[in-house]
């Protein structure tokens, strides 16, 4: 579930989420949006513009200074450990120099490095994951704990201010994940299911203002798009998006006791 790059084509629609003013705002607002680099973050304008209504998060294509003052994912590494069937996880966020050798041998697995595409000397990785710890703060990298040990890999991101955006109707402070689980020991006995709802309830218990998160999986990745049906996301579109064509899954906040 490798971050999701510049879009090509037009979004699916998630139905029973449509606000029509936030669309419309987003669509016409400024200019188009322009075409970026691979994890590239999208740049800032130097000033907000004046009288901006709610629904709109991007002038030019880019989002409001206005939108992004502070914690932009309401700090992360002060989230609070969560209690699950398989122990206690906690998110950490990622430390380049303590971090680059596990993380660079995960995403060599081949299991891995089909989907996420950052197979290679540990320069690839580092690459990756230093385009998020120097950015903005709108995607935080993360080790996923459980009972103290690393076992897996999170990406925590404002979906709102990622290209993603661009493909669906967007709502400010919508927050998506990327995960991967590291240890082979981990993977097909429910424990990435069992993550995806921790961690989605995580940012929805830290973040107020979050009333959506979402994940966009390889449509390929069969286990992947079975975990987070399991872990309490709906199914809402297929995108087509440069590198992949993604399911689109959301976890809303008004049904995180029902689903």
């Amino acid at each position: 579930m490798s971050p999701t790059r510049p879009p090509t084509d037009p979004p699916g629609d998630d139905t029973l989420d449509l606000r029509v003013d936030d669309l419309v705002a987003l669509l016409t607002r400024g200019a188009p949006p322009q075409p970026l680099a691979p994890d590239t973050p999208a740049p800032i304008p130097d000033t907000p513009v004046p009288g901006t209504p709610t629904g709109a998060l991007f002038r030019g294509g880019h989002p409001h200074r206005e939108l992004l003052d502070g914690d932009l994912l309401d700090s992360v590494a002060s989230w609070s450990p969560a209690a699950t069937p398989v122990g206690s996880f906690r998110l950490v966020p990622v430390r380049l120099e303590r971090d680059l050798p596990l993380l660079a041998r995960w995403m060599n697995d081949p299991a891995v490095a089909a989907f996420w595409e950052l197979a290679g000397p540990e320069t690839v990785t580092a690459d990756h994951l230093r385009a998020q710890l120097e950015g903005d703060g709108r995607s935080v990298p993360c080790l996923g704990l459980l009972d103290g040990t690393p076992m897996s890999y999170f990406e925590i991101y404002r979906a709102d201010l990622d290209p993603l955006a661009r493909h669906y109707p967007a709502r400010p402070h919508d927050t998506g994940l990327h995960l991967l689980i590291g240890g082979t020991a981990d993977r097909g006995r429910g424990v990435g299911t069992t993550l995806l709802r921790a961690v989605a309830d995580l940012v929805l218990d830290h973040r107020p203002r979050c009333t959506r998160v979402l994940a966009e999986p390889d449509l390929r990745n069969t286990p992947s798009v079975s975990a987070f049906l399991g872990g309490g996301f709906r199914y809402a579109a297929e995108v087509d998006l440069p590198d992949k064509r993604a399911a689109l899954m959301i976890r809303d906040r008004a049904l995180r006791h029902v689903l």
